[in-house]
């Protein structure tokens, strides 16, 4: 055997090495840029909620993007704070994710007294899902045809009651900002907005904002009226009831909204995957016709944007919370 020869195959298998040894570290690279387990999307609210049939619509689309199951994991509690502080907490690997709201994202910055994690340093935006314009409903036996009637109403001595699904909600806070029409509109908090509808219906509070999935049926059926959209759009669901903008309250533009979110400290790489996967399964047609039915219209937004959308939020919501008193120790 000739040097030569020699020399071609120890050459020969020093490259073999050095490309087993690229593929191990590219393998490891990989690897931490993809967990190998299902990827955990916590809902900080229970099962049956708007935020988790949203979160149910958009994760299984995009566990076929990622090529990983997206596991739905309920964490209810202290107005989805306790969900939200988890992942603030979670190992920053891609495989934990929350569906934020206004509220656990926004609201409750300035509601709760000592919140358990701060919505904008303690997490990396990867998409804005959707927002839900609020209707602005009344007993369908009320004699409010627009707001301008109800800040009549609100005139009389005993003034008139709105109704939400609790202190703090953005249900609580349009009604706050609608009291700035005049006269005494007085809050009544219920333990969940089933309950707050029920007493509407009944006549027994006299009007409310809520999601249109929860309202349509029962304006469809006579029991309830629309006279305003929270929204500065009309919104798709409702499409012949005008915006308060458009009725005289001008700069009116409260909506609820879903976005979503992974620990902070998730490195770059992780976090684009997140972003495309998240991008393809918001532009699905398909997608978009499930989030619409629950009343959720799709917005593009990502990133720096979603950022600065998330801080511009926290400013405007704190604003109506100082204004409504509402505080939660």
């Amino acid at each position: 055997m000739t040097l030569h020869s020699n020399a071609s195959r120890w050459l020969g298998r020093a490259l073999g090495a050095l490309v087993g040894l690229l593929g191990l570290a590219n393998a490891g690279t990989v690897a931490a840029q993809q967990p190998a387990t299902a990827v955990r999307l916590v809902v900080p609210f229970s099962a049956g909620t708007t935020t988790d049939n949203v979160a149910r619509v958009v994760g299984t689309p995009l566990g076929k993007r990622l090529g990983q199951p997206v596991i739905i994991d309920n964490r209810p509690g202290a107005g989805g704070s306790m969900g939200t502080e988890q992942v603030a907490r979670a190992p920053s690997d891609g495989g934990t994710l929350v569906m934020g709201t206004v509220g656990t994202h926004a609201i409750n910055a300035s509601l709760y007294r000592k919140l358990p994690y701060d919505p904008q340093k303690q997490f990396a935006p990867v998409a804005f899902v959707g927002y839900t314009p609020l209707l602005l409903v009344v007993p369908a036996n009320s004699a409010a045809k627009t707001p301008a009637d109800l800040a009549r109403m609100a005139q009389r001595p005993q003034g008139i009651t709105f109704a939400s699904a609790g202190n703090g909600t953005s249900g609580h806070l349009a009604g706050e900002l609608l009291a700035k029409l005049g006269g005494t509109m007085i809050h009544v908090p219920y333990k969940d907005g089933a309950q707050a509808l029920t007493d509407l219906m009944a006549g027994n509070v006299d009007f409310m904002f809520y999601h249109p999935t929860a309202v349509l049926q029962h304006i469809k059926s006579g029991k309830l009226r629309a006279i305003g959209v929270s929204s500065a759009e009309r919104s798709k669901a409702a499409p012949d009831v005008p915006t308060l903008a458009e009725q005289g309250l001008a700069g009116f533009d409260l909506v609820a909204w879903f976005a979503l979110y992974a620990p902070a400290a998730t490195p770059a790489p992780a976090l684009e995957r997140l972003r495309s996967a998240a991008d393809a399964t918001l532009s699905d047609a398909d997608t978009q016709a499930r989030l619409a039915a629950q009343g959720v219209e799709v917005r593009p937004m990502r990133g720096d944007e979603l950022a600065r959308f998330t801080g511009t939020e926290v400013a405007k919501w704190a604003e109506l919370v100082k204004r409504s008193g509402a505080q939660v120790d």
